[in-house]
């Protein structure tokens, strides 16, 4: 189904100014409650901040592409994004995005053609996804790591006639180009926008002396600088778009099933950011900004996270990303921020526990950190608190999901603790928890957590089976996420309904465990499954990672004891080097139960 998209009328932000993002004509307006007459009417809108309004106005932009067009030409000479020591300035962005946007027009590429990009994050990544947007065309965001089947599934599905590809992975898409619908093959290098002297070097240096670009054989590929070359001298023809166009296509996990693309208009993206505007607005409104914010962007821009929230809302804030390619290189990441000031610092827990654990982090300099973001999976309580304890700064916790642009729920940003909640509904959002019927539960109780928005996709790709099943009659997204409201209306998440464990009928929630484990001092990282038992149906299962080589499995069993009843106590503690993450560093639970 399509949700109607409100218009939010937007004045261009400034870098100084105290608007985060796209302003809104606020609206106190409230939208007729969907939960039963004896529930709270969206109790969640009595803990809004003062002056942040329950709905969003109009919306001015009538497309991702042209809040990104205004956005360059207001901060033209300001740095967009940096990487490896280059940086991009926001008309650069947009010059390199023409180039992009008349070659696709050059080869035949048309308004809703989808057009793949399978990049880590450097500097092509964002005039790439610009100019793919301006041309009218679907982005699909691919992830580098793919293996060819995953590859393979993902082009056939969405019908991909093109993809800009890091040569680090193109023997991937050598493997499968031939059974895909791709027609044109665009491959960058680390070094293509690096300068002829840096570029030279780190192309040297990641090809021959790190071998980090397999051999590979494209047919009929141009190479990145060349497909900017071959645009020169075109101009880009103005591509109409509103917003129930598509945008995105983001594919989920495929942790269970077949891999499906939720797909993202740009009335959902547009919305988020109005959104998230509303509520950035209490964090900058009351402080004196620096000349620049400055994001650290670690999280890759093929995720929904840091898509909206680094390049399409740090874009309109007029704010500068460092783009880190590789997070997992600690050491480099940390040598890269001890470069900068850095102010938004949007993560998700495995990160901030890695970090912690770094002993150059440590001593960065943290006074102008204002705002840290923790999305993607659960923020550990035991990491917040070491979190606040070096930088002074709070992890505000919020929630959201490929399906829903992505952000639902956030805690205020004027929060001084961690809440071990995912915060209030952001506004023109309405959350409720569900039972397995699809009925509303009074506040308290543990159901689904359901979603309804303008920031709520139209549908899966081709799949109206999956969408009808995903999205209820009266419009509310099924998450599939276990939740519970409070009279407060802060939501706190439980688990997934498919990670929960049934322990002699009672359901236990594999991040509950964890928490608790990791709040051991000598244990670094911790994962739950359950495994078949004859005498309970399921037990639980710990992987677990120690900090201290000594501890034994009857400290780890005596540890949780101390705050597990004991259906709730793993049976099984199992010691691990280190545990399966996706590349956005998501735990992989389904792993640990192959």
């Amino acid at each position: 189904m399509t949700e109607k998209k409100p218009r939010t009328r937007r004045k261009p932000a400034s870098a100084s100014s105290k608007t985060a993002t796209s302003r809104t004509k606020s609206t106190t307006a409230r939208s007729k409650s969907s939960t039963a007459k004896s529930k709270p009417v969206k109790p969640w809108l009595k803990s809004y901040p003062p002056g942040v309004p329950a709905e969003i106005g109009e919306i001015e932009d009538k497309s991702i592409s042209e809040l990104l067009e205004n956005a360059c030409e207001k901060f033209g000479s300001l740095p967009a994004y940096s990487c490896m020591g280059k940086s991009l300035s926001y008309g650069e962005v947009k010059a390199l995005s023409d180039a992009v946007v008349a070659w696709l027009q050059a080869k035949g590429i048309e308004k809703g053609d989808r057009v793949a990009i399978m990049m880590p994050n450097i500097l092509q990544f964002p005039p790439v996804m610009m100019g793919i947007l301006r041309a009218g065309c679907v982005v699909v965001n691919v992830n580098p790591l793919y293996t060819p089947r995953e590859l393979e599934h993902q082009l056939t599905d969405s019908g991909a006639k093109a993809i800009f590809i890091l040569e680090n992975f193109a023997t991937t898409l050598e493997k499968v180009v031939d059974k895909s619908p791709i027609e044109h093959v665009v491959v960058a290098s680390m070094g293509d926008l690096l300068g002829t002297f840096k570029g030279t070097l780190v192309n040297f240096v990641v090809r021959r002396v790190k071998k980090m670009v397999p051999d590979y054989s494209l047919p009929d590929h141009v190479q990145f600088n060349d497909m900017i070359d071959e645009a020169k001298g075109k101009s880009p023809q103005k591509v109409e778009i509103s917003h129930d166009d598509n945008a995105f296509l983001q594919y989920t996990g495929g942790t269970t099933g077949v891999s499906k693309g939720a797909t993202l208009t740009h009335g959902n993206i547009l919305a988020n950011v109005a959104q998230n505007g509303l509520w950035l607005d209490v964090v900058f409104r009351d402080q004196k900004l620096p000349d620049q914010v400055v994001y650290v962007c670690a999280l890759p821009l093929y995720h929904i996270f840091a898509l909206t929230v680094n390049a399409v809302i740090g874009m309109s804030q007029g704010a500068h990303n460092i783009l880190i390619p590789n997070p997992r290189d600690l050491p480099g990441f940390v040598k890269t921020l001890s470069g900068y000031e850095f102010h938004i610092f949007p993560g998700l827990n495995t990160l901030f526990n890695g970090l912690l654990n770094n002993e150059d982090f440590v001593r960065l300099n943290f006074k102008p950190l204002m705002l840290t973001l923790g999305g993607g999976m659960a923020v550990q309580a035991p990491v917040a608190e070491r979190w606040k304890k070096l930088t002074g700064c709070v992890i505000h916790e919020g929630y959201g999901l490929s399906e829903t642009s992505p952000v639902v729920t956030t805690n205020r940003f004027d929060e001084t603790e961690f809440t071990g909640t995912i915060g209030l509904p952001i506004p023109s959002t309405d959350v409720t928890i569900r039972d397995d019927d699809g009925k509303d539960l009074p506040l308290g109780s543990v159901g689904e957590i359901c979603i309804r928005g303008p920031q709520v996709m139209k549908g899966y790709w081709n799949r109206p089976e999956e969408t009808a099943n995903a999205i209820s009659k009266d419009g509310f997204f099924r998450s599939g996420d276990i939740g519970l409201m409070d009279e407060k209306g802060y939501v706190k998440i439980v688990d997934r309904k498919k990670d929960m464990i049934l322990v002699s009928g009672f359901n236990v929630y594999p991040n509950e465990i964890e928490e608790l484990a990791v709040s051991n001092d000598s244990i670094v990282e911790a994962a739950a499954i359950g495994v078949p038992d004859p005498k309970t149906g399921e037990a639980v299962k710990l992987f677990v990672v120690r900090k201290d080589p000594s501890l034994t499995e009857e400290a780890v069993k005596e540890w949780c004891a101390t705050g597990l009843t004991n259906y709730k106590r793993p049976t099984i503690i199992e010691f691990r080097e280190e545990l399966p993450k996706t590349n956005v560093g998501k735990i992989l639970r389904r792993e640990l139960r192959e």
